[in-house]
């Protein structure tokens, strides 16, 4: 997979493309299978969203701090959550709770036609906007709101991702996701796990996945 060039951040910008090639090979051994998703792995420059004092540990698989006790989660989980939410098929609208730095919210901007992402953390969503701008995610609309309450007036989606983990999902999550669409999110408190939940006609299917360990979802604004 040829990459793009690449967004330079105090001279990262020279070994950004190689290493990038080494995390793709890494997330490939890791089990991500989704061409797309990695095609968006490998463009979306990962340094750009990270304090230029951890630049150098960028593309390395580890989560690392953003600032007001949030964290850029690590290669592995972003394209593992993406692969799941995506199950091989075309994303129309999809709803992210956490947008962060803005990093899973762009590489969802390449694998979705519309996305729409809400934090509850004023300096995170100008930072975000910030770097999306840089990277013309031109499909992506961010607003600073309460995310534990979704977004009613554009439901419903046909994917809901969140990054932060709830004790328990959502109830205005879940009415919110269309029927055949998925959600992906972290639930737990001293013990966290990955959850899968598609909307079925009249039901839920929810399937506990894989154990993580993301900073909690919390309600209201700041």
């Amino acid at each position: 997979m040829a990459l793009p060039k690449t967004h330079s951040k105090s001279g990262i910008g020279m070994t950004s493309i190689r290493t990038r090639e080494r995390m793709l090979t890494r997330l490939r051994e890791q089990g991500i299978k989704d061409e797309v998703v990695l095609h968006a792995m490998g463009e979306i420059p990962r340094h750009i969203f990270i304090d230029d004092a951890l630049s150098i540990r960028a593309y390395e698989d580890v989560a690392l701090p953003i600032g007001f006790a949030q964290t850029i989660s690590q290669p592995y989980i972003v394209a593992r959550m993406t692969e799941i939410l995506r199950n091989g098929k075309q994303l129309n609208k999809v709803l992210e709770i956490g947008t962060g730095c803005g990093y899973q919210t762009a590489i969802l901007s390449r694998v979705a036609k519309e996305v729409l992402s809400l934090e509850r953390i004023r300096p995170l969503v100008m930072k975000a906007r910030g770097h999306l701008r840089t990277l013309k995610c031109n499909n992506v609309k961010l607003d600073h709101a309460d995310g534990s309450l979704g977004l009613n007036e554009y439901a419903p989606f046909d994917g809901i991702i969140v990054t932060a983990a709830a004790s328990h999902v959502p109830q205005e999550l879940l009415a919110q996701l269309a029927v055949g669409g998925r959600m992906v999110i972290p639930v737990g408190t001293s013990t966290q796990a990955l959850h899968l939940i598609e909307r079925l006609e009249n039901d839920y299917n929810q399937t506990k996945l894989e154990p993580v360990k993301f900073v909690p979802l919390l309600g209201g604004v700041s």
